[in-house]
């Protein structure tokens, strides 16, 4: 239960390869990433990576009308069939042989899938009960060549498909009288897209040389008409014909009807066949002979028509005048898709030679999304005191900061001229330390997001490690080269001391998080204990058995952990400087072998170790990872193996197989060395003298898969780790899990709810606590009034007090309610903060969450009402203003009501004194 990790999130990567699609509602980018699939939602900030993964790179993504499915087909032709409601997997496919490209029709009830030279259609899965997901309908063949690309009319009577042997076929999804297929041609070059005009058969067809033809239909779609079915008996030679092409079909593998297309349009003596005819020819803009048109894209309602190009420029054009609306250029790399949203104001740009991923609103002329990952690989990553934040550094010499909660990149430092080989932050939280083998350590300002701090060697050293002391005020950063330790002061960016000592290069420091003590391990087989208070001398020089790789202090400073070459794990005392224990890993590593190997893996595993180390939170276990495709977390106290994680089955990366496949092997040796070229429509794959165009250092080369950095989150919910495929985000999955305390037969929700209902807060709370079950936690917990808050927590047992401040942590991450969660989390810590204070240690991760959380809520109410500032104002004078008016306005009814009260006692006295005046004045008469 404890390490029930689950795949959370891919970041650092948006986009590979393959086509990019929108969500219904145009709202979120679905790309493909490597063998995983990534949804950006930009109407709420957010990216997720769907939980499914195929055995290789995915090419392509089909996406059906309703948007609740999608297939996902990768190089090799294996497909999924996967919900984007429930995120599952519903049926597994093969097709093959590789896809070039995938389509629903309109009325989500069949699709079209193109491979080699044939279009598939494929009865669309969930309209009707069947045991198999894909029926295939109907073969088509036609083109000579490779299929490239497919788009259906409106009413899905009709599909057109696009080839490399510069033809255009379409055919009917029906058996239509006067069309069963029809062949354009036209162009010089690979068709790049088609489409047709919207209700009609009027079609637009791109090529990859920049040229556009109109076609124009002399039908309208209403005016196919469905074949009849032949009742009088075929003639015997015309029967044995079609027996021979059925028989023809059944040996090819394929099922269902198949239609051939023939040089000529059919002819039906009945009805009039549909024709097509050129109106007219356009050409782009060219600005060069390498500019090659890429990718294009086509929306009918607004008739737009975007095309991307090989050298980062898109073009936007209104068909059928070919007017152009605006030309802009987005990079210098190649434009691999382009997709249109429902509505047509955003265009979505996927560059595979940057890794870019960009939205573009053209009527603005503005970004809507714009991301770029480490286009290549990724070195080392850390999480943020609280949680929040996660910086990477790259090969790409990029420094990228990621929001874990959103899973996006909101700043991206670029000063570095090498790669980033190390990044930490310090204590506070706002300022993003990186050394890089350009010879600089620099510090980054989140606050103003820039460069206020370059620190540099009096002679130039490659930095390899990097490490900040608590007090962040000591920067320590090791060389490659020179075997030495450079310090300096985060103030003044002064250098304060050189540390020599080590006889081998220094593969990774470590600042102690209690003490100011700096620990190095090197290749002398050593790691040195450096006291910063006493002149920076050796306080101790632990010894190991073999080269040390990593390490690492435990969150609280009472031991290191140690890597080293021959696989082992040694853990030390840092006091006493004993070993106090050690896990041999070498056999958990399961390292597989590469295409180049001429050893097995078996062999090749015992050079393998542990590159990169990383406490949990509580301090109780370790996470390991090196050359490899496993991360194991290993028990402390126990020195076992507790879980193994695979975080990839991309058999697209090498070394992930732990036996070669033999039929790649030939007699010269494998496949693999033999170089296949790019074949990216950049140049030409057979190399012939004077003929080859594009990069002429390109090779084509399968990456190997391996860990380079591991880190726990604070908060001890989640774990990240660098590697080839990206940086990816292991998190625990509460709602999942139910793991009961101290249960008996009488915890149950009826006596919980009983308890509720007599108003005995703090039983209902230890009973919800003892079930563990997170929807009824929350009930009781939102059942207390507010005002009864300091009295509960107060009579809370000690046991359940962390326990609650865990969960009050957790729903203040996505509650609304944030002064009623404020408050449990005040009382909690005022009242037992002294006996929270002496298990600080064990506590730490939950504090932690409880930062995070806290400070999630800060940021967002703050640029909240940072930008609504002057409206507060306005709203708070005016509250003020009608205060006032109102106790005016009460006072002047007082002095109102007194001056009426006074006039009425003077009205009774001269009353009186009248009629005492008169009765003296007839008193005088008489």
């Amino acid at each position: 239960m404890k390490f029930a990790y689950r795949f959370s999130n891919l970041l650092g990567a948006v986009y590979r390869q393959g086509n990019l699609n929108f969500s219904k509602d145009g709202n979120a980018v679905i790309s493909p990433v490597g063998n995983r699939v990534s949804v950006f939602d930009m109407k709420n900030n957010t990216s997720e990576t769907l939980p499914v993964s195929t055995t290789k790179n995915i090419t392509c993504v089909g996406l059906s009308p309703d948007g609740n499915l999608a297939i996902v087909v990768d190089e090799d032709g294996a497909a999924l069939l996967v919900s984007l409601i429930t995120r599952a997997i519903l049926h597994h496919f093969h097709f093959h042989k590789p896809v070039n490209s995938i389509r629903f029709s309109p009325d989500g009830r069949k699709f079209v899938v193109t491979k080699e030279n044939v279009a598939l259609m494929y009865h669309a899965p969930g309209k009707q009960r069947e045991f198999n997901a894909f029926v295939l309908d109907k073969s088509y063949y036609g083109p000579y060549d490779e299929t490239t690309c497919i788009d259906w009319t409106d009413d899905s009577k009709c599909f057109v498909v696009g080839s490399k042997d510069m033809s255009t076929w379409v055919f009917g999804a029906e058996r239509w009288a006067n069309l069963i297929y029809y062949s354009l041609g036209g162009h010089k070059d690979v068709i790049v897209g088609c489409f047709f005009e919207k209700d009609s058969l009027d079609l637009y067809t791109v090529s990859q040389d920049g040229t556009l033809c109109v076609w124009e239909s002399d039908t309208e779609l209403d005016g196919l008409v469905l074949k009849k079915s032949r009742d009088k008996p075929k003639p015997l030679r015309q029967r044995e014909e079609e027996e021979e092409d059925e028989e023809e079909d059944r040996l090819e593998g394929e099922e269902g009807e198949v239609i051939r297309g023939k040089a000529e349009a059919p002819k039906e003596k009945t009805t009039k066949n549909v024709r097509y005819k050129q109106r007219s020819k356009h050409f782009f803009n060219k600005e060069g002979d390498f500019n090659n048109l890429t990718a294009a894209a086509y929306h009918k309602p607004t008739h737009i028509l975007v095309t991307g190009f090989a050298s980062g420029i898109f073009h936007l054009h209104e068909l059928p005048e070919f007017n152009l609306i605006h030309s802009l250029s987005i990079s210098d790399q190649r434009i691999a898709s382009v997709a249109m949203n429902s509505s047509g104001d955003w265009i979505g740009f996927g560059c595979s030679g940057m890794g870019q991923l960009l939205v573009w609103e053209w009527q603005s002329e503005s970004y809507v999304f714009k991301q770029q990952g480490h286009f290549n690989n990724m070195a080392s990553l850390a999480y943020s005191p609280d949680g929040q934040y996660i910086a990477t550094g790259g090969d790409d010499g990029k420094v990228k900061v990621w929001n874990t909660n959103s899973g996006l990149c909101f700043v991206t430092f670029t000063e570095h001229t090498s790669s980033v080989t190390n990044v930490t932050f310090t204590s506070s939280g706002f300022v993003i330390v990186s050394a890089s083998l350009d010879g600089t350590v620099r510090a980054f300002d989140l606050h103003r997001y820039r460069n206020f701090r370059t620190f540099t060697s009096p002679r130039p050293a490659q930095f390899s490690s990097l490490a900040v002391d608590h007090s962040g005020e000591l920067v320590s950063a090791g060389a490659q080269d020179s075997f030495e330790i450079f310090l300096w002061s985060m103030q003044t960016g002064r250098l304060l001391e050189v540390l020599g000592g080590h006889e081998g290069p220094v593969s990774c420091l470590c600042f102690s998080p209690v003490q100011s003590i700096l620990a190095s391990a090197s290749w002398d087989r050593t790691v040195r204990l450096w006291d910063m208070l006493d002149s920076w001398q050796v306080k101790e020089t632990l010894l190991l058995t073999s080269d040390g790789l990593s390490v690492t202090y435990r969150p609280d400073g009472q031991e290191l952990a140690v890597a080293t070459l021959n696989g082992e794990i040694s853990f030390w005392n840092p006091n006493t400087a004993t070993q106090t224990g050690s896990v041999a890993g070498r056999h958990d590593l399961e390292v597989g072998r590469k295409e180049t190997d001429k050893v097995t893996a078996k062999q090749t595993a015992k050079g393998k170790s542990f590159t990169c180390l990383c406490y949990s939170a509580d301090g109780e276990s370790v996470l390991a990872g090196g050359q490899s495709k496993f991360v194991c977390i290993y028990n402390i106290k126990e020195q076992m193996l507790m879980k193994k994680f695979e975080i990839s089955c991309n058999l697209s990366f090498d070394a992930m197989e732990e036996f070669l496949d033999r039929r790649k092997m030939t007699e010269f040796g494998s496949l693999a060395l033999v170089d296949e070229g790019a074949g990216d429509g950049d140049g030409v794959n057979i190399s012939l003298p004077g003929v080859r165009r594009g990069d002429m250092s390109s090779r084509h080369f399968k990456p190997e898969i391996r860990v380079s950095s591991l880190r726990f989150s604070p908060t001890g919910r989640s774990w990240a780790a660098t590697t080839t495929e990206g940086l990816l985000v292991y998190s625990l999955d509460g709602s999942m899990v139910f793991d009961p305390y101290d249960l008996d037969l009488d915890v149950t929700p009826a006596s919980i709810r009983k308890q509720l209902r007599l108003q005995e807060w703090t039983s209902a709370i230890v009973l919800a606590f003892r079930l563990n079950e997170k929807a009824l936690k929350q009930e009781v917990l939102e059942t207390v009034p507010h005002e009864q808050i300091p009295v509960v927590c107060g009579s809370l047992p000690d046991i359940y007090v962390e326990k609650l401040l865990g969960f009050v942590a957790s729903c203040l991450e996505k509650s609304g309610h944030l002064q009623f969660y404020m408050s449990w989390a005040q009382s909690l810590l005022m009242l037992h903060g002294q006996k929270l204070k002496n298990r600080s240690g064990a506590i730490l991760p939950t504090l932690q969450a409880l930062q995070k959380s806290i400070q999630r809520h800060f940021d967002n109410l703050s640029k909240l009402c940072d930008f609504n500032m002057y409206n507060i104002r306005y709203a708070k004078a005016l509250s003020k203003q009608r205060g006032v008016k109102r106790a005016a306005e009460e006072v002047q009814e007082e002095e109102e009501e007194e001056e009426e009260e006074e006039e009425e006692e003077d009205e009774g006295l001269s009353e009186g004194m009248s009629e005492a005046s008169a009765e003296d004045a007839a008193e005088m008469i008489l």
